[in-house]
């Protein structure tokens, strides 16, 4: 079993930053992916940036030029610093975790709140 745990969500103003951090321990064996989603309250989980081993990233549409998501692979850690945050972005953040037998983990998630 592979455990994540997220940390770094809170109260920002608009235009303020933020930077979550998830690290992975456990029965790791090869994390091929690593990324965060959200949840908003009413709405589906949504893909917000993916990481993988060899560096390839993935970033949603309204998060491009905002965020920045990045990786210690000798950590087993995954970042996503957060810029120019916006009342939209208020949400659950999750962290996630796929390994070589695509098998996905996820984490408890943390809570982001954009509001002045």
């Amino acid at each position: 079993q592979v455990q994540l745990v997220e940390s770094g969500g809170g109260l920002v103003e608009p235009g303020g930053s933020l930077k979550l951090s998830c690290t992975a321990s456990g029965n790791i064996f090869i994390l091929k992916t690593m990324g965060w989603y959200r949840q908003a309250p009413g709405k589906q989980r949504e893909l917000v940036a993916t990481v993988t081993l060899g560096g390839i990233i993935n970033y949603a549409d309204f998060v491009k030029g905002r965020f920045t998501i990045s990786r210690d692979n000798g950590k087993n850690t995954v970042y996503l610093q957060m810029n120019s945050l916006k009342p939209e972005d208020t949400a659950v953040y999750y962290c996630n975790a796929e390994n070589a037998f695509k098998t996905m983990y996820w984490g408890q998630g943390t809570q982001v709140t954009v509001s002045s």
